[in-house]
């Protein structure tokens, strides 16, 4: 004769309040394809995520507005410092006005700079990649010599003294 009570194929699910606290199946590691689906976090990135979102936003142009914002911000920063230095507020704020023309062109030029910068040297290193063989560096001498200034220097330390 069969067995009159089925048995249970799955877990229990949910605690004595009825609230389930797991979605899913949870008595296995979830494989490398439901690991890469659903929403990402910035911590689920990574390194590799991190550095590409810093690249994707140095590699964007200055623009006025992204001036006026931090120019606000750095205003606000200061009339707050003079305030708590000073004490007196009511000769810090007429400063306002003063110190946000000043650091708006401060703020875009200075961005514009950096970009330009950053630029030229990506040109640099994708020509140099061209060319064969960079590794994206300055060359074996660093940042401030040429390569065949640091060999040099390298053969000197090498040689006997006389």
């Amino acid at each position: 004769m069969p067995q009159t009570k089925r048995r249970r194929k799955t877990k229990h699910r949910g605690n004595a309040a009825g609230v389930i606290e797991a979605r899913g199946r949870t008595g296995r590691k979830p494989t490398a394809a439901e690991k890469t689906g659903g929403a990402r976090t910035a911590g689920a990135r990574g390194a590799a995520g991190s550095q590409a979102a810093r690249a994707s936003r140095l590699d964007r142009p200055p623009t006025w507005k992204g001036a006026v914002l931090k120019s606000m911000l750095a205003a606000v920063a200061m009339i707050l410092l003079g305030t708590l230095l000073t004490g007196k507020p009511k000769q810090m704020i007429p400063l306002f006005p003063i110190v946000l023309v000043f650091y708006i062109p401060l703020s875009y030029y200075t961005d514009a700079f950096l970009y330009k910068r950053r630029q030229r040297q990506k040109a640099k290193a994708a020509a140099e990649r061209e060319r064969g063989g960079a590794t994206g560096r300055a060359g074996a001498a660093g940042r401030n010599g040429s390569a065949t200034e640091g060999k040099a220097a390298t053969e000197k330390a090498k040689a006997p003294a006389e």
